[in-house]
């Protein structure tokens, strides 16, 4: 069991609350999923539940968590230390490996799709796919026999197939799990307690919610209860409105007859005087019942800033027409006989599974695309460090003229995706991974880029902003070369696909 009470979340940078008084309690075979948007403290608050000494540098915590049984904690991205250490012993140091029996290692190997002898290799963690490494790290917590598991967005890097199989994992796992993902089918599939952190008001004020439901029935039920609250709030606004003008009206009408009274009239003056006594009652009465009247729902809805006009790509180009005989990672041959050849506006997504040379791929069409003057590329790469010196600032990096007018309008369009003041002037390092990929993606837009080359897009927005990402891609009058594993995704934003084999890539078609 995990028992969280009272908790509150600020942080010392800024001294901005991030989470308020939030208390709930997970049982053996609950799955909680932990949302809300990017910069929200979700990923804190799973750090500080595992080990509160990972976020004393960053976050003051209050509150207290009680735990019944052996947790388990999957992080967003692994130290550079983690990385640097050999797969075996990460995973000696993390589950006791060599102590293990054969059997159990290659059971589990097999339910992650793995080679049992991946577990014994010396190559570095850092050397592995995103998806290998997160397959790893699951590997190592299955073989731990954890009973509360804390997972930071698992679904991160995994292939289609992978994502499947987490689906039944979590939803047979003996024990808790509380986790975070951006993934919404997989929300869908196993979140049965929904817990929503939320900041409202520019980001002044916290709330929590804590809904026993699973994900799309709370987020079904949250969408009608705002719209009811909206309706309620606009009809009881317009009553109020009349009753208003009315008193108003009453009360200027009362007005003027006192400015008009003569002195020889005194009976007149008094029974006005009286009159404007009862008026300004009026008055008060109204100004009490504004006070209780219902208010417009407040949530943190998406908000992205649309495409620059004229960026569109005219129909027939040729974007990209990339052949390889050997696609390989050092000594590594991963397919041979990859052709790709992109015409016009068409947006692509590239499948495959974990390991199998995507991003090897997209690397090697970035270095041909960012090159060529007769299109502007941007590159969101899946690390996004390769995209963005953490070191600046955000303004910085989508400014880096420094004229007024540049800086101004990257502050605005800042602003518009949510960024506090206090946020601008951080180094990109102090920022969440999904305000990291809405920076590079608002990069794109000031840059008014007409090729995109995005590698796991959606991976680090949170599943409130993807929607509303997923449109503004969808609406992209240009080129979209991706690598996704993301099932809405693909769906929704990039009709042609192709999947890398160690044979080239080959076309597929969806459902």
């Amino acid at each position: 069991m995990l028992q969280i009470r009272n908790v509150t979340i600020r942080s010392r940078r800024d001294d901005r609350q991030l989470v308020g008084d939030l208390s709930f309690t997970l049982h053996k075979g609950e799955r909680a999923a932990l949302i809300g948007e990017e910069g929200n403290g979700k990923s804190t608050l799973l750090k500080w539940i595992y080990d509160p000494g990972m976020v004393e540098a960053y976050a003051e915590v209050y509150g207290q968590r009680v735990i019944t049984g052996k947790m388990g904690y999957l992080p967003q991205e692994l130290s550079k230390e983690e990385k640097a250490l050999p797969v075996c012993a990460f995973m000696e140091g993390a589950c006791g490996f060599f102590s293990l029996s054969p059997r159990e290692i290659n059971d589990t190997a097999t339910r992650l799709g793995l080679s049992p002898a991946l577990f014994e290799e010396i190559r570095p963690m850092e050397t592995l796919s995103g998806g290998e490494r997160v397959k790893v790290q699951l590997a190592a917590l299955l073989l731990s026999r954890c009973d509360i598991l804390l997972l930071d967005e698992p679904s991160n890097d995994l292939d289609i197939e992978t994502l499947e199989w987490l689906s039944g994992f979590m939803c047979a796992f003996a024990g808790a799990i509380l986790y975070i993902s951006h993934d919404e089918v997989l929300l869908e599939e196993t979140a049965d307690i929904v817990i929503h952190l939320e900041q409202v008001r520019r980001k002044t004020i916290c709330r929590s919610t804590v809904s026993r439901e699973g994900y799309r029935a709370y987020m079904d039920q949250r969408e009608r209860q705002f719209a009811h609250q909206e309706q309620v709030a606009r009809f009881e606004k317009a009553d109020f409105q009349k009753k208003k003008d009315r008193y108003l009206s009453i009360y200027n009408a009362v007005e003027h007859a006192q400015e008009n009274l003569t002195r020889r009239d005194p009976s007149t003056g008094r029974l006005l005087k009286k009159k404007m006594h009862a008026v300004k009652s009026m008055g008060r009465r109204l100004d009490k019942e504004e006070e209780n009247l219902t208010q417009l729902p407040e949530a943190e809805w998406a908000i992205l800033p649309k495409w620059e006009p004229g960026i569109e790509l005219s129909r027939g180009k040729v974007v990209i027409d990339y052949t390889i005989d050997e696609l390989r990672v050092a000594d590594k041959l991963l397919s041979r006989n990859v052709r790709l050849k992109v015409i016009g506006p068409e947006k692509v997504c590239i499948l495959g599974l974990n390991g199998c040379g995507k991003s090897t791929l997209m690397d090697r069409i970035a270095e041909e695309l960012l090159s060529r003057r007769d299109m502007r590329c941007t590159y969101m790469p899946q690390n996004y460090g390769e995209g963005v010196s953490y070191s600046m600032r955000p303004e910085e990096f989508l400014a880096p003229c420094g004229d007024k007018e540049s800086v101004t309008k990257a502050r605005i369009y800042l602003g518009s995706m949510k960024y506090t003041t206090d946020e601008m002037s951080h180094a990109v390092s102090d920022l969440s991974g999904g305000q990291r990929a809405k920076l590079l993606l608002l990069k794109a837009i000031l840059d008014k880029s007409n090729v995109l080359l995005l590698d796991e897009p959606t991976r680090n927005f949170s599943p409130l902003s993807c929607p509303a990402v997923r449109k503004l891609l969808s609406e992209f009058p240009g080129c979209i070369l991706a690598v996704s594993h993301d099932r809405k995704f693909i769906r929704e934003v990039t009709p042609v696909l192709y999947k890398l084999t160690e044979h080239g890539l080959v076309r597929v078609y969806q459902n």
